[in-house]
């Protein structure tokens, strides 16, 4: 055998064992990378699908999954809305010739269109937050706005603010003789 049979024959042994380094053929260091990485995916799906499916059995880990669970609210059943209503109540009430626009009282906002108050010439818009469940001049923001625009002055604006928090004791003393 020559030399130059010899390196025939050796040349598909050598690339054969070079590109299973490379892990083109399997084995090797590569492809254990490669198990490692799919590993971590498969955990990662297994996250996101449990963080997706709702809530779990108690005690077990697992998490349940029936036609059920599609229709049934998954929200927490001891949540509370953080809003006074005395105020809410008395807000609307003080306010009542404005428009009423949007309301939300899971974050206590009330918005409102332009209206002209009784016996007044000049219309205004108001934005009402509630802020808190207290019964107290911090737990209301009014925002006053006039139809030509901008704010409308400190003293207009503190004198709804006590308007409004004076109905809203009035409410709560009604209710607490009942």
């Amino acid at each position: 055998m020559t030399f130059l049979s010899l390196a025939r024959a050796a040349l598909p042994v050598g690339l054969a064992l070079s590109l299973s380094a490379c892990g083109g053929l399997g084995g090797g260091d590569a492809s254990s990378g490669d198990r490692q990485i799919e590993a971590g995916a498969a955990q990662r799906q297994a996250e996101i699908a449990e963080r997706n499916a709702g809530a779990t059995v108690a005690g077990t880990g697992s998490t349940r999954s029936s036609l059920f669970d599609l229709f049934g609210s998954k929200d927490d059943p001891n949540t509370k809305v953080e809003v006074n209503k005395y105020i809410w109540n008395a807000a609307l009430e003080v306010l009542n010739f404005l428009p009423v626009q949007a309301v939300d009282p899971f974050t206590g906002v009330i918005s409102t269109g332009y209206g002209v108050p009784p016996g007044g010439g000049r219309a205004y818009r108001a934005t009402i937050y509630v802020q808190d469940p207290a019964l107290d001049a911090r737990s209301l923001k009014v925002a006053l706005q006039g139809q030509g625009g901008g704010p409308v002055s400190a003293e207009t604006q503190r004198a709804v603010e006590d308007a409004i928090l004076t109905r809203a004791r009035q409410l709560r003393l009604r209710d607490s003789r009942l």
